[in-house]
């Protein structure tokens, strides 16, 4: 077609980092969306092509791959939007709009420069030196499109890299921008970033900068040590990075990952000063458990099962705590499988890395207790197979055997067979909770239907 075109942005990028990427970006210097139209019609059966004309785009999937076209452009911008004016530009165009250097390299795929690499700003060497830093101005660059602020802090958390302290200052003073971006485009932010190897880095970037108290003022209320009598309590915004790290090492679950930034959210609500024992969060799990639903709506995280999943974590997490510290008792241990049913195991590991203590003899003797936990949890599963259990009698029997409808007494008759088999005092079997049952009911003065 004798028109221009260049791979470019984070393809290029990964491929000189040597991280795998399945998406690729084809800047054409004419138009992306024709292009594209004779190449889908090339490469044939197997090929889905998705246009988008408002934007001068279009996209081709075949497989796992993904390629996206796109014509070169210069932008301009209103203050009071993050969507530009776009018009046609050059390859240079193109590349100044760009976020960081790193992410403005191209390579030709023209004949004749087949391979060649274009990098006008110096993004090789800040891909060398691990920097991360704007082509333009970083003011014009941040105040432009604010959400690039959290691309920059992902990008260094997810790649390791340091941002240039022009390019950080810049983000300072920009911060209040974030205000224009949907909370939508934030949340993608952060779950990528929540994804890196140690997450705590971007968190600690987003409070430096300001970002945090904007876009998570909960998370950013943990922070800082109070002092009472000689007595001050741990910074629990450090702990909860600690765990989130921890955690991390172990764990690729996304919304594991939320449960351990969120285990302790509610800790600012619950500090209470008491003379006697000094610093208390009581209730704080129950109370985190509240508060996250709010939380998720704001920001625009899904409020289905991966919340409630964040929640039952939450709001279980001191359990096995208390359980190491306290001794385990099979009825403490059957209560502790059918409340965490599946999860029992996720909920094990947010547990031993919420342990972040420097005293190494008292982490060790955590640890162990800990690990008695998960032998006794094996054992009373296999024993009285209690995850995801329901009474081998249910509300609809109890009323067929007395002849009830639905009313109060079948909910206590019901509750009771459950509790007897979570105290031990009867097996999990059916037989045993019918007559169980039938005792139970009798002391009522209920009596079987004849």
């Amino acid at each position: 077609m004798q028109c221009d075109c260049y791979v470019i942005g984070g393809y290029v990028r990964d491929l000189l980092l040597h991280r795998p990427s399945k998406d690729i970006d084809v800047v054409v210097v004419g138009s992306g969306i024709t292009l594209a139209e004779s190449v889908a019609a090339k490469w044939g059966k197997g090929v889905s092509l998705s246009v988008f004309k408002t934007f001068g785009t279009a996209q081709l999937k075949r497989g796992e791959l993904e390629v996206e076209f796109v014509g070169a452009r210069k932008e301009s911008y209103r203050s009071d939007s993050r969507k530009p004016t776009v018009e046609n530009g050059s390859l240079e165009d193109d590349q100044r709009r760009r976020d960081f250097t790193i992410n403005a390299l191209a390579i030709s795929l023209n004949k004749k420069s087949l391979g060649e690499l274009l990098d006008p700003f110096g993004g090789i060497e800040d891909l060398r030196n691990g920097i991360l830093r704007t082509p333009l101005d970083p003011d014009i660059t941040f105040s432009d499109d604010p959400l690039r602020m959290m691309r920059a802090i992902r990008f260094a958390t997810q790649l390791q890299f340091h941002i240039e302290e022009k390019t950080f200052d810049a983000i300072t003073r920009n911060k209040e921008r974030i205000q224009i971006i949907s909370a939508e485009r934030i949340a993608d932010e952060l779950n990528k970033m929540m994804m890196a190897k140690h997450p705590s880095e971007g968190f600690f970037l987003l409070d430096k900068c300001g970002l945090l108290s904007l876009i998570f003022p909960e998370l950013s209320a943990l922070k800082g040590v109070e002092v009472k009598k000689g007595k001050g309590h741990k910074d629990n915004f450090v702990h909860t990075l600690a765990v989130l790290d921890k955690l991390s090492h172990h764990s690729d679950n996304l919304w594991l990952r939320w449960a351990a930034l969120l285990h302790d959210i509610a800790k600012p609500v619950t500090k209470r000063w008491d003379d006697q024992i000094g610093w208390t969060f009581y209730n704080h799990n129950f109370i985190g458990e509240k508060m996250i639903p709010a939380i998720f709506k704001r920001m625009k995280l899904p409020m289905n099962e991966k919340m409630r999943f964040v929640q039952k974590m939450v709001s279980l997490h001191m359990r096995p705590i208390v359980l190491s510290e306290e001794g385990v008792s099979d009825s403490a241990i059957r209560r502790l499988l059918f409340d965490a049913g599946d999860d029992i195991d996720q909920l094990m590991q947010l547990c031993e890395a919420d342990i972040t203590s420097k005293n190494q003899a008292r982490v060790k003797s955590h640890l162990e207790n800990f690990a008695l936990v998960r032998q006794k949890l094996e054992e009373i599963e296999t024993k009285d197979r209690i995850r995801n259990w329901q009474p081998p009698i249910d509300g609809l029997e109890i009323m067929k055997i007395f002849g009830l409808s639905e009313c109060r007494e079948v909910g206590i008759l019901k509750n009771a067979i459950k509790e007897a088999i979570l105290d031990g005092i009867i097996p999990n079997e059916r037989q045993a909770a019918y007559d169980f049952l039938i005792l139970k009911a009798a002391e009522q003065g209920i009596n079987p239907r004849a």
